[in-house]
């Protein structure tokens, strides 16, 4: 399917608010350039076929991939963007593994309890070691770990937690909350925040100097079982540190939450009462009277990647970029599936989001240059924890202070023309409000993702520039059922059911001729139009009130205002 240039200028004209007649003309040249279906798929069954080898970071795969990206963008006329004038930015990534534990205990009041990993407990490293240990380091729960200044909310409360194991609750303290507790709502109730993710609960340990920390799962809170934490088999990914940069945690992971249960009582103490204290706001950790001591053999490597950029300079204000970002990377060889497939391709996730920045950039480069340049990032590593997106926020090549906005693209519906467009991360920035402003341009609306609490707004490449404070949009596919024009919410469910229950990370995730690029297409002219107004105006995207982003971004205010 092809966007015609006649509807999508004058679907544009309607979304415009009122700007200088020669932005106005610009952003509509952008707009006239069709997004084609047809494209879209040559490049989704290029990097998803078997010469690219599923596109591994540190493999032939990505050398084969680099090439063909910057080949295609020398193609569309933009110039590089990495390091020194050339087309990629280079990210070290540390690959470590656990081995067999020497040993796994929890000790209390002389008696100890000997852990089975991964079946009570899984843990993994990042620090290049070749033990991860501990020994008899005290055990301190501290509820959700949230340390929340604009909430009002600290869970730590000045404890020392230098060499200790932090013991976390997952998600927010707001998660379980009933109708009338004081903290109901103050979170987002089911949505969850950034506070929420066990990621953040990393962080916070690291930061207050622990040597561990162990989040309690549960299935509700986590959204998802026991069989994905211990998935990855002791492996972890992380870019390559400096000492001094190192994180503090020896070890860092879960335990399931019967051996939670255990830990707890024989420390005479009740989880669950615990739980339901740590709702408040007067939660003060508690230490569990128990040492934890582990050791694993661990091996590691230095896996070396690439971030591919280019840009298109803008005219009157190079200096402030409007990034637009999709992944390259997908999950390499794995075991043969029942085709015999032996490749995990990601052919939406996200050779898909690749070939539509493709599309975004053939659109910028067929129109006058924008008054702002306009970056296409393709990172790597997405899949091993953003780290590709993460490496570049943490190094940025454009000053992240004066990045105007982020747009990624990661996964979208593949089940056609849709009625809606679903927002991911409901109440974090200015950029929704565009999103709605542009979508009813195309007759459509805007819906809420269907799961809130499983955080999808912190688990794709744009939650990189949001930790920095860059105002960010995500459009992502699994996030909520489409309301299809054909079969509605109940089609559009079915298609996410199908894609994540079969295809997700798998050899499945190919294309195929059943695939119906009509709704990609409209999510793509969105991302395209919403990039092209601000492109081309002064206007700086902003977070609303009571995002955890929004203190962040006004620490750089004065910088933008300079302008």
């Amino acid at each position: 399917m092809i966007l015609r240039s006649l509807a999508a200028s004058t679907a544009l004209i309607l979304a415009l608010p009122a700007m200088a007649q020669q932005d106005d003309a610009a952003v509509r040249e952008v707009a006239s350039t069709d997004i084609e279906a047809a494209r879209l798929t040559e490049t989704v069954r290029t990097l998803a076929s078997d010469q690219f080898e599923g596109r591994a970071p540190g493999t032939v795969g990505e050398e084969r991939t680099i090439g063909y990206l910057i080949g295609r963008l020398q193609g569309l006329g933009l110039e590089p963007a990495g390091e020194d004038g050339t087309w990629t930015q280079k990210v070290p990534l540390l690959h470590p593994r656990l081995g067999t534990p020497d040993r796994v205990a929890f000790q209390h009041g002389g008696a100890t309890t000997s852990l089975s990993f991964p079946e009570d407990i899984y843990v993994s490293t990042l620090q290049p070691s070749d033990v991860a240990a501990i020994d008899g380091a005290p055990m301190v729960f501290v509820g959700y770990g949230v340390h929340a200044p604009e909430r009002g909310w600290d869970d730590f409360k000045g404890t020392d937690l230098k060499g200790k194991v932090a013991v976390f609750l997952v998600n927010d303290p707001d998660f379980h909350a009933e109708d009338g507790e004081a903290v109901a709502g103050e979170f987002g109730g089911r949505t969850m925040t950034y506070y929420g993710r066990w990621t953040y609960k990393f962080e916070e340990a690291a930061r207050r100097g622990a040597i561990g920390a162990l989040i309690v799962h549960e299935t509700a809170g986590a959204g998802y079982g026991w069989n994905v934490i211990e998935s990855p088999g002791g492996e972890n990914y992380d870019v390559v540190r400096q000492p001094e940069d190192l994180t503090s945690l020896a070890l860092q992971g879960w335990i399931s939450g019967e051996t939670a249960d255990k830990l707890f009582a024989d420390a005479g103490l009740d989880l669950a009462d615990l739980s339901e204290a740590a709702r408040g706001k007067d939660f003060r950790p508690v230490d569990l009277d128990t040492s934890f001591s582990a050791s694993f053999p661990v091996t590691s490597e230095v896996v070396q990647s690439q971030n591919v950029l280019a840009k298109i300079s803008g005219t009157e204000r190079p200096q402030e970029t409007v990034v637009y970002g999709a992944h390259w990377d997908a999950y390499g060889e794995g075991q043969p599936d029942e085709l015999g497939r032996i490749y995990r391709a990601g052919a939406n996730d996200d050779a898909l989001g690749v070939a539509g920045l493709m599309e975004i950039a053939r659109a910028f480069k067929a129109a006058p240059a924008p008054d702002r340049s306009v970056v296409f990032a393709f990172w790597t590593a997405e899949e091993r924890g953003l780290l590709g997106s993460e490496f570049y926020a943490a190094n940025p090549i454009f000053p992240i202070e004066k990045t105007v906005a982020n747009f990624d693209l990661d996964i979208l519906q593949t089940a056609g023309l849709a009625k809606d467009v679903i927002l991911v991360g409901k109440g974090q920035s200015t950029l929704e409000d565009d999103l709605a402003r542009f979508a009813a341009a195309q007759g459509r609306t805007v819906s809420e993702e269907s799961l809130p609490e499983r955080g999808l707004f912190f688990r794709a490449d744009h939650f990189s520039m949001a930790k920095r404070g860059v105002p960010v949009m995500l459009m992502m596919g699994i996030a909520g059922a489409s309301d299809l024009i054909e079969g509605g919410k109940e089609a559009g469910q079915t298609w996410v059911d199908d894609y994540t229950g079969r295809c997700y990370h798998a050899a499945c995730d190919a294309w195929g001729p059943e695939w119906n690029l009509a709704g990609a297409v409209q999510d793509i002219a969105l991302f395209r139009d919403m990039g092209a107004e601000l492109a081309n105006s002064d206007d700086w995207p902003e977070w609303k009130d009571g995002s955890e982003f929004k203190a962040v971004r006004e620490e750089s205010a004065s910088v933008r205002s300079a302008e």
